[in-house]
């Protein structure tokens, strides 16, 4: 039975002590306030908002370097592990091409996994990566639930402006058709993931009525396992929502993980974000 050791990517907001004490090896986004670059992880959630409070510039973000995740898998392979790597979605990031150049070096005993979402989506399933390895499931067991777990993961977002996602560049298909509705309306933009991208799912003249779409969105698909919510800047509205979103869907409060967003997906969603993950019932 192989050894196996979890390396993701830091859009999946676990923090570092949740990671360490699971073993597992988060390799950070670059994240840009013009000239000073953070590559190495250093930039927390305080220390982020408090440049972007400070902006121009505003943040970017770009994707690791392969030789960021050769630096990862490199002690790994080299204990003798086999190296499971889910990573923020291919239509969202170069961050899974850089991992998978990397991953070359090692002789197939890299698995680059592409989770179709970010932030606490993409977390579910590192985190069940992370109970399989400790269980010691075998590989093959290992990536088939990822697969399966990656088909039944729902990630539904509320935007409070579309100006960090435009100074971004990101979901360039998505802007033209929610930035003409939001600008007339007035109203705040909810998209979802599909397949790995993003998509438009609606619009709410208000917080409350948003937050009572992204449920909706979430419960539309049916019966619900596994609840996150990621916010930015909006600590007792993500606690509401994981209250409603939890007697809505019958998943026991106490096991709604509800987190700030770190750097990654706030430079391109801004404050005021509430996004609803969830994993839909099925085998486990």
């Amino acid at each position: 039975m192989a050894d196996i050791a979890i390396v993701t990517d830091a859009g999946c907001d676990l923090t570092r002590e949740q990671a360490r004490a699971l073993g597992i090896a988060i390799v950070p986004l670059v994240v840009r306030f013009g000239e000073d670059v953070d590559d190495d992880g250093s930039l927390d959630t305080e220390g982020f908002w408090r440049r972007v409070a400070a902006s121009p510039p505003y943040p970017e973000t770009s994707q690791p370097s392969p030789a960021a995740f050769e630096a990862a898998f490199a002690p790994l392979i080299d204990a003798g592990k086999q190296v499971v790597c889910p990573l923020i979605s291919e239509r969202l990031s170069g961050t899974f091409n850089a991992a998978c150049l990397a991953a070359q070096r090692f002789a197939q005993r890299v698995h680059v996994f592409d989770t179709r979402s970010l932030s606490l989506g993409q977390a579910l399933i590192v985190l069940r990566a992370a109970e399989h390895a400790r269980r010691g499931t075998p590989l093959d067991r290992l990536l088939a639930d990822l697969t399966d777990m990656r088909r039944r993961t729902r990630l539904v977002i509320m935007l409070e402006t579309l100006d960090f996602l435009r100074r971004g560049g990101r979901a360039s298909r998505l802007l033209p058709m929610v930035r003409r509705v939001t600008r007339v309306l007035r109203v705040r933009p909810l998209l979802r993931l599909v397949d790995g991208e993003l998509r438009p799912l609606g619009v709410a003249r208000s917080r409350r009525r948003a937050a009572q779409a992204l449920l909706r969105g979430i419960l539309a698909a049916g019966p619900i396992e596994t609840l996150a919510i990621a916010h930015t800047r909006s600590p007792d509205e993500a606690g509401a929502l994981a209250d409603l979103a939890a007697e809505a869907s019958g998943v026991q409060r106490d096991t709604v993980v509800v987190r700030e967003a770190g750097p990654a997906l706030a430079s391109h969603a801004g404050p005021g974000v509430l996004a609803l993950a969830a994993i839909g019932q099925g085998r486990a």
